[in-house]
């Protein structure tokens, strides 16, 4: 065995060191802290059933395990992504016999609880309901999509937040003092630059703070002299490349593209900035990306700035003809063309008033004057009879009706244009029609 490390060496690091009393866990202060609800229940073995939710890391399980050492209740745990239906029934009969025999409680820590599917979280729904179990569903993915609606009822959810640098930090040092569970007996010094980099690179996830302190110690642990000095580079060497804490298809993806959203819609090009550099680096789509910038085009600037769909069209078509990492930029130069555009939603909010008037109304005929003619019979049928052509007018414009008669008594409007940009110049142009239409309306009819 290697000279200072502990006897259980072949035990990860992280599952050494995890906190086995409630007063060794660090962090969570809004659970744990104080008077906090988690902490009181914890204390008074009063548990209630709860999810755990939050991310990689973020001491879930230890929670659960901490739980198990200070309850009375009889403690039964298994992971979604091994078990099943039957595993449920095992525990439900065996905690029927425990209530029955000695009047014990029994607490189901499931781990992933996401993973189970619907049948399976409908064999716990009753027990839960009945009190026979008190559930513990730890996940990363959010509650709300991932548990059905009456489990979820019957559950508190305790929202688990990364941990702070701060915490990372007091973490760190406990490992490297601990000479029963850490790693005391290595004498291990770490530089300011490498505390630094262990705590970045473990982007609020204690399990892999301990994982790259580990993968750091194994570099010099064979070193000669009582004190081993971990330098940045060692740092740098053990982590090789930082993973940002992301999930292309989980709730971490809507809240990033979210952010880059909203940051567009308010005008900020160095937020946008940072949410889409946050994106890529974490291995997001580009063209995903693209796309919804030509979406938000539309939606968030529309006629305020026409060019703004022009530009992230050709940002997607410039991406996808360079690639990356050049095509990049093109996607840069779109979020900070679409960031500093004017904005109006003035499109998006037309087009919901159409269809929701098309929603009300039906499938009204259309008015005989605009309807096309391209047959004798058509035109005996009055197709196209009186239509007015715009062309042959002043200003190519006359006034004519367009909606379905059943509209005409209060022709609505859509499109109310902003005074921001380019629409300013068409809310004119409309208001302008819109005179010359009601001095039409006002001349007396042709004898």
């Amino acid at each position: 065995m290697k000279r200072g490390l502990p006897k259980r060496e072949f035990q990860p690091l992280a599952d050494r060191m995890r906190p086995r009393r409630l007063a060794e866990y660090v962090g969570q202060t809004q659970l744990l802290g104080g008077d906090g609800l988690l902490r009181r229940s914890i204390e008074d073995d009063r548990l209630f059933s709860m999810i755990l939710w939050g991310p990689p890391g973020s001491g879930k399980t230890t929670l659960a395990r901490i739980v198990a050492r200070e309850t009375t209740s009889h403690f039964a745990s298994f992971s979604a992504v091994l078990s099943g239906v039957k595993e449920i029934r095992a525990v439900v009969e065996e905690a029927v016999a425990l209530r029955e025999g000695q009047g014990q409680k029994t607490i189901l820590f499931v781990d992933e609880i996401h993973r189970f599917n619907k049948a399976q979280q409908d064999a716990l729904l009753p027990h839960v309901e009945s009190g026979l179990i008190t559930l513990i569903g730890a996940t990363t993915e959010n509650p709300s999509f991932e548990v059905i609606a009456p489990l979820l009822s019957r559950c508190r959810v305790m929202v688990l937040k990364p941990f702070t640098e701060e915490e990372l930090a007091l973490m760190m040092d406990n490992a490297l003092r601990d000479e029963e569970r850490g790693l005391g007996g290595l004498q291990l010094v770490l530089t300011p630059e490498a505390r630094g980099l262990m705590v970045r690179a473990a982007d609020g996830d204690a399990r892999m703070l301990l994982n790259n302190l580990e993968a750091a110690s194994s570099l010099v642990m064979d070193r000669d002299g009582e004190r081993r000095i971990v330098s940045g580079e060692i740092v740098a060497a053990a982590i090789q490349r930082q993973g940002l804490r992301y999930d292309k298809d989980g709730e971490e993806h809507y809240n990033l593209i979210s952010a880059f959203h909203k940051s567009l819609r308010g005008s900020d090009p160095d937020a946008a900035l940072y949410w889409l550099a946050r994106m890529l680096s974490a291995g997001e789509d580009p063209l995903y990306i693209a796309r919804r910038m030509v979406r938000f085009a539309s939606e968030d600037v529309g006629n305020a700035d026409p060019r703004a769909l022009t530009v992230a069209m050709d940002a997607m078509g410039a991406f996808h003809f360079i690639g990356p990492p050049e095509g990049e930029l093109a996607l840069v130069q779109a979020a900070v063309y679409l960031a500093t555009a004017p904005k109006s939603n003035a499109l998006y909010a037309a087009w919901g008033r159409a269809r929701e008037t098309v929603r009300q109304t039906g499938s009204l005929p259309v008015p005989l004057h605009i309807r096309n003619a391209p047959t004798k019979l058509m035109k005996e049928l009055a197709y196209g009879r009186d239509y007015k052509y715009a062309h042959d007018y002043p200003d190519a414009y006359i006034s004519q009706d367009y909606f379905p008669e059943e509209l005409m008594k209060a022709p609505p409007r859509f499109y109310i244009p902003t005074d921001r940009g380019y629409e300013k110049t068409i809310g004119e142009r409309l208001e302008f029609w819109r005179r010359l239409r009601g001095a039409e309306n006002q001349k007396p009819p042709k004898p």
